[in-house]
């Protein structure tokens, strides 16, 4: 109020206050002080100017006094409503700041709201699409683990059957190296008994030219001193065999002679026994006694061979089949044989080359042998058959002897049938 006042005292006594102003400026005396000091009269000026403001302020102390009370109240009226107004106006202008603060806060909140909506979706489909990413990678991974151990497993394999296959051809190698030098030996030794055959036959060709010569001097001696012809008995000793080769190329070799005494008659019978083996493995049917005593295998390859729980069987024809199993421990070495022989064959048990069949007096004997041997699987690895057949023998014919015990053979190792007969006068 003191500064309204104010502002109200100057403007309406400018006027007054121009002439006590003029008035003082040239105090009394001043025209002995002319020549007074600049520092005293600095001074003097400054005393002056005090004194012109002490003067001014009590003219206007009471010049505030004098100012009429209604003057002042219709100013303080309209500086009222001038501060209403501005105020009134300023309320407005921040309404309107306010409103549009709030529009502009507003939409930029629900800017805001949608961007944070949008990343959210999108961060979701991130982290989903992160999560199937880390499955199919752990899977994969998974896939890959397996597929590296079945190719190392399968690299493994494919060594062991090269170390596999290496080794069985290096075996199959030094086998038919063996099985040649095997057969040369063999073709030599037939060469040699085709040479000793044809020896003996044409010994047995001279002494059938004798023998017919000696008859026909006796035929006609007797014709001569007509005599009755006497019968002669004769003893023919009979031996025919058919052999093939087993996979082993081992041929099988008789043992035994049937001899049979016949008195002269129009026909002479004849025994004729084919055999004839196989084999798919290493162990062969070597030999079987036809008297039903034994029967022989042999181990045709450069290792041994466990015969644990193997059988071998014998059927006679159409009779009952008899088995023989061997121990489960039974092994037959390289390149040997075993003998299973019947119990009244008189032969000792001495394993591993003889083996006593106890319960089994007799192996059988008939026109049709077939014998079996099967391993522990039931599968058959060997056999071999024996046929008996009875050829009837005219009385003009040649008698034929059995000159040796080995079966001949084309130099091929073809089995071919021999027929050799002997008469003794």
């Amino acid at each position: 109020s003191a500064i309204q006042q104010e502002r109200g005292g100057s403007q309406h006594g400018p006027q007054r206050e121009q002439l006590p102003l003029r008035r003082t400026r040239r105090p009394e005396g001043s025209a002995g002080q002319i020549n007074m000091c600049p520092g005293q009269r600095s001074d003097l000026k400054h005393e002056c100017v005090m004194q012109e403001v002490r003067e001014t302020r009590q003219r206007r102390e009471k010049r505030m006094v004098e100012v009429d009370s209604g003057i002042q109240h219709d100013y303080e009226f309209k500086l009222a409503q001038a501060l209403q107004d501005l105020r009134r106006q300023h309320e407005e202008q921040v309404q309107i700041y306010k409103d549009e603060l709030q529009q502009t806060f507003k939409a930029k909140l629900d800017n805001a709201k949608v961007s944070s909506d949008m990343n959210d979706k999108a961060v979701l489909t991130a982290r989903e699409e992160l999560q199937e990413a880390h499955m199919r990678i752990e899977g994969l991974s998974y896939q890959l683990s397996a597929l590296q151990k079945q190719a190392s497993a399968a690299e493994e394999r494919i060594r062991e059957l090269e170390d596999m296959l290496s080794s069985d051809r290096d075996k199959y190698r030094r086998q038919l190296d063996a099985k040649e030098r095997e057969m040369a030996e063999m073709r030599e030794c037939m060469q040699q008994q085709l040479n000793e055959y044809q020896e003996l036959l044409d010994v047995k060709l001279a002494l059938d030219m004798e023998i017919n010569a000696y008859r026909k001097l006796l035929e006609g001696e007797e014709d001569r001193l007509k005599l009755s012809p006497s019968p002669s008995s004769r003893v023919t000793v009979s031996r025919t065999t058919a052999s093939s080769t087993s996979t082993s190329s081992r041929s099988s070799r008789a043992k035994r002679k049937r001899v049979e005494l016949e008195e002269a008659s129009t026909a002479a019978p004849k025994v004729q026994i084919s055999q004839e083996a196989e084999a798919t493995g290493s162990v062969s049917i070597e030999e079987i006694d036809l008297e039903g005593k034994s029967v022989t295998l042999r181990n045709n390859s450069d290792k041994d061979q466990s015969l644990g729980s193997w059988r071998l069987k014998r059927q006679i024809g159409d009779g009952e089949e008899i088995t023989y199993k061997f121990s489960p421990k039974f092994v037959l070495k390289a390149g040997q044989t075993v003998n299973v022989w019947s119990a009244d064959a008189g032969v000792s048990h001495s394993p591993p080359s003889d083996l006593l069949w106890k319960s089994q007096s007799s192996w059988g004997t008939g026109e049709n042998i077939l014998t079996l041997l099967v391993n522990s699987s039931g599968e058959e690895v060997a056999k071999r058959t024996v046929t008996k057949s009875m050829i009837e023998m005219e009385n003009g014919d040649d008698e034929e002897g059995d000159f040796g015990d080995e079966d001949l053979f084309h130099q091929q190792g073809d089995p071919k049938i021999r027929s050799r007969e002997c008469a003794v006068m």
